[in-house]
């Protein structure tokens, strides 16, 4: 991942929409903003779909996103729930792909256990960690918002591990050993 990087975060829905922005500065993540779309008081879904597409579109022309990460839907038992929700997450996906930001997508227990440890953790939980990770004091008034933050900050674990690095090259151990004495000052 890039130095300085900003990722766009979406907890897909078609009552409350939740995002969020995660800037990442030398490898810290810290807040920018999060908060929820409503959508409650549009009856016809054609037009949520709309005001989505709308409100992707212009957190992206405001913050420049490098990534977008989106929370998979969960399977339900409620079909037209489902195609619903469905719907929403293609609409904020496509809106990424217009833009040509990369898209990565997580279910919620992969989310979960990215920020808790635990992926059956509950919603309060999860924001619990994001308010010690991230330093954040005021509570967000929907947890669509914390959800929002926390597909971003799993993005940001999942894509900043030592695995996802590629490997550093000595030319001795000379240099290897000096590389470890710097890793122990920081």
């Amino acid at each position: 991942m890039q130095k300085n990087n900003i990722i766009l975060g979406i907890d897909p829905g078609t009552q409350l929409m939740g995002y969020a922005l995660l800037s990442i500065q030398n490898n810290k993540p810290s807040l920018i903003t999060m908060d929820i779309l409503s959508l409650t008081k549009y009856e016809d879904i054609y037009e949520r779909l709309e005001k989505i597409h709308t409100k992707i579109s212009s957190l992206i022309r405001d913050y420049h996103p490098q990534s977008f990460a989106i929370e998979a839907p969960f399977f339900g038992k409620n079909v037209q729930s489902m195609l619903k929700l469905g719907r929403a997450q293609g609409v904020a996906i496509a809106a990424a792909m217009q833009y040509k930001i990369p898209v990565t997508e997580y279910s919620p227990k992969k989310i979960k256990q990215s920020i808790t440890g635990n992926g059956n953790a509950d919603k309060e939980q999860v924001w619990k960690m994001l308010q010690q990770i991230l330093a954040i004091e005021t509570k967000p008034k929907h947890f669509d918002a914390s959800d929002a933050l926390s597909v971003a900050l799993c993005h940001y674990y999942q894509t900043n591990t030592i695995l996802a690095q590629p490997p550093k090259i000595f030319k001795n151990w000379s240099d290897f050993i000096q590389q470890q004495e710097k890793n122990k000052k920081r």
